[in-house]
């Protein structure tokens, strides 16, 4: 704001609202006379709000929550600016709020991008066939807008093959791909992802829907570069329903490594497993696949042994179609698991007991209601620090009564308990 000052100084004050240098027409020169001074002049130094932009840009480059950022773009003009030029993470909650391309005229320097789709009822079928969440329209605006964009997060989007071949090939330095409950998008799209994006470091495909026919699938797997080292930190492929060529696998997971998490689809046998374990005792996420066995083989790998050589590992998934004689093989790794996922596993509350016994440091777990409250116990009794447990129904169809309302109702109380000590 402007201030008034009596017209015998010489002082100057910057409007920083204006930007503009307010100087009084009667100050007088250093030679005492009324004229203004004609000698040397300096550099003109910046408008005042170029200089607080400079700073804000400065500043806002450590502010990391959307939250808060969102409440410096309501500052002022200025700061809208200033939080628009800094920000590299985009994130859209519905791709309808707004349009792609309004998005991408405001956000000039974005890296990532986040933008998620239909409504979470979505997951339980409640809504129509093609309601919509393409997510056509915003793969044609970004590449036009970010050539230089890393990171792509799609949540319940309708994608296509084309829209992936368009990331594929607009974006050189792409490095991070998630798709989450995303639908309409088959296997050669995934082939244009593995053959184009060299830099890939993250491709994980989470409870989509991936649409393969006879006629059009690809050995997409095979499509990473065979050549040299890659860069892959996160490979997961569990919903994809076709099986995956396990040779090219087992040499993408050896020439990977930085590989720490791997989840498989149900195509992966035991045997399968163990050797890709042997390749990548690194790892520290693991979907282990159907373990079961599917193979015929003389003489059973040491599973074990394998387990216990990857001794990073805290995250354990999968488990489809599990054969309890297995079970034994995970306990060398039980000690130093923090998340156990056992929602695909219809295993009953002995064969919980046998592996839970030895997870005294685990955080996280989903089962099945099979458990029942002799299950829910035992967890009570093991593992002190749960923060966040999950019990899912082995048939969620409305009509059935059983184990989903004996889990909820005998096992109550041990459920307060855990909740409780938090």
């Amino acid at each position: 704001m402007r201030e008034n000052h009596p017209p015998t100084t010489t002082t100057t004050t910057p409007d920083l609202a204006r930007g503009e240098i307010a100087e009084s027409s009667t100050s007088k020169n250093r030679t005492g006379s009324s004229e203004p001074f004609t000698g040397p002049t300096e550099n003109p130094s910046p408008f005042p709000d170029q200089v607080l932009e400079n700073v804000l840009e400065n500043v806002l480059h450590f502010l990391s929550s959307r939250k808060d950022r969102n409440a410096a773009s309501l500052v002022c003009r200025s700061w809208y600016r200033a939080e628009a030029l800094t920000r590299s993470d985009l994130f859209i909650g519905n791709c309808y709020a707004l349009s792609p391309r309004r998005a991408t005229s405001r956000f000039t320097r974005i890296k990532s991008v986040t933008v998620k789709g239909k409504p979470r009822f979505a997951d339980f079928d409640l809504m129509p066939v093609d309601w919509g969440a393409h997510f056509t329209p915003w793969a044609t605006s970004l590449s036009q807008a970010y050539p230089w964009l890393q990171k792509l997060h799609l949540k319940r989007m309708s994608v296509t093959d084309q829209d992936l071949r368009l990331i594929a090939n607009s974006f050189p330095g792409f490095h991070e791909l998630l798709l989450v409950c995303c639908e309409g998008f088959g296997t050669p799209g995934l082939a244009a992802i593995a053959s184009k994006c060299r830099l890939l470091k993250v491709l994980e495909l989470v409870e989509s829907v991936i649409e393969v026919e006879d006629d059009e699938e690809v050995d997409w797997v095979s499509c990473f570069p065979n050549e040299g080292q890659t860069h892959l930190e996160s490979l997961a492929f569990d919903c994809v329903e076709c099986p995956v060529n396990f040779e090219a696998l087992e040499g993408l997971v050896a020439r990977s490594p930085n590989l720490k998490k791997l989840r498989l689809n149900r195509s992966v046998s035991m045997v399968q497993l163990h050797r890709l374990m042997l390749r990548a005792p690194q790892l520290t996420h693991l979907g282990t696949g159907s373990f079961s066995a599917n193979e015929n083989v003389d003489q059973e790998p040491d599973y074990a042994s394998a387990f216990a050589a990857c001794r990073s590992l805290v995250c354990l998934s999968g488990f489809r179609e599990i054969w309890s004689d297995y079970l034994p093989a995970i306990y060398p790794v039980c000690a130093n698991l923090t998340s156990l996922n056992f929602s695909y596993a219809d295993v009953n509350a002995e064969q919980l007991k046998s592996v839970i016994c030895h997870c005294h440091k685990l955080q996280i777990l989903w089962v099945l209601d099979s458990i029942h409250d002799e299950g829910l116990q035992a967890v009570a009794a093991t593992c002190k620090d749960l923060r966040e447990l999950r019990v899912f129904p082995v048939d969620a169809r409305e009509e059935t009564e059983g184990p989903v309302s004996e889990v909820w109702e005998i096992g109550q109380d041990t459920i307060s308990c855990l909740c409780g000590r938090h």
